[in-house]
């Protein structure tokens, strides 16, 4: 047991930038006092001391605010990060890897005995305020959007969001031929559109794929004119298009000052071009 709290600990620096030392983490995270006491009940539990298991779980309860029943099955390395509100019920099973954030229940359904609760698979994230409800099974590696409500299975590497559950990614697929355009022109333009939507939809992102798509129709609508027309034994000089330079995106306040600046110089180059053209007009009416 002593083996499992070593690692229960030691996860937390894995996942919680804030955690400083082992004392700081044993003694003031309800989530690794929770799993401690539960590793504890669970073996009462085992042993057939179920009144006593129950009892002290709900003492567990009282001073993390964490409910874990003490016949749920949890695996190695569990961390539940905050902890206030989380409830996980009799018949849940929980791989290895996993983490839980405040206000998630792992609940059931039904009233009837038997399995009721979910099964999570090993590396599972669930987002806060999430719920996962009956038996039903997340896949290893997959992630639970905050306040979702999920009620049913969920593949293997999947993020799910929203209410009702539903999958906004799945394990990597091949890229199909417009998948590669779309980056082959992001890269050009300096960003990456794809790293605005790795897990979750983004409709800015959705308007920048559609922007990349339509001009890469553009280019191939151009390029088939332009061979119809030389096929017709007309002469089209080859044109060097510019090379589009990489964009930065900039804080609000960065922004702000830079557009400013942006706006003075801007403001001397018109005057400039101003005076210009008022002293052309001049030499040529003298």
């Amino acid at each position: 047991m002593f083996d499992s709290l070593r690692e229960d600990i030691q996860c937390v620096f894995e996942r919680d930038p804030a955690a400083r030392t082992w004392v700081e983490v044993l003694t003031t995270y309800p989530g690794v006092h929770a799993v401690f006491y539960h590793r504890m009940n669970h073996r009462l539990w085992t042993w057939g001391l179920k009144w006593l298991a129950r009892w002290l779980s709900a003492l567990a309860r009282w001073l993390t605010g964490i409910e874990i029943h003490p016949a749920a099955q949890i695996g190695r390395r569990f961390f539940i990060d905050h902890g206030m509100g989380v409830v996980i019920g009799e018949t849940t099973e929980i791989g290895d890897d996993c983490t839980l954030y405040h206000g998630v229940t792992l609940g059931g359904t039904s009233w009837q005995k038997g399995k009721r609760h979910p099964s999570l698979g090993d590396n599972v994230v669930v987002g806060a305020g999430a719920k996962i409800l009956g038996p039903i099974t997340m896949g290893d590696g997959a992630r639970i959007g905050s306040n979702s409500v999920v009620l049913k299975d969920v593949p293997a590497g999947a993020t799910v969001v929203g209410v009702p559950g539903r999958i906004v990614t799945g394990m990597p697929k091949e890229k199909t031929e417009q998948d590669r355009h779309r980056e082959a022109i992001a890269r050009k333009l300096g960003f990456d559109a794809y790293g605005m939507t790795k897990e979750m939809p983004d409709p800015v992102a959705h308007a920048i794929n559609c922007m990349l798509d339509h001009i890469h129709t553009l280019d191939t609508r151009v390029e088939e004119m332009c061979g119809a027309i030389k096929g017709l034994g007309a002469e089209i000089a080859e044109l060097q298009l510019p090379e589009l330079g990489p964009c930065e995106i900039a804080s609000a306040g960065e922004t702000v000052e830079e557009g400013a600046r942006l706006d003075q110089s801007e403001g001397r180059d018109d005057e400039a071009r101003e005076q210009g053209s008022v002293g052309r007009e001049e030499r040529k009416n003298t």
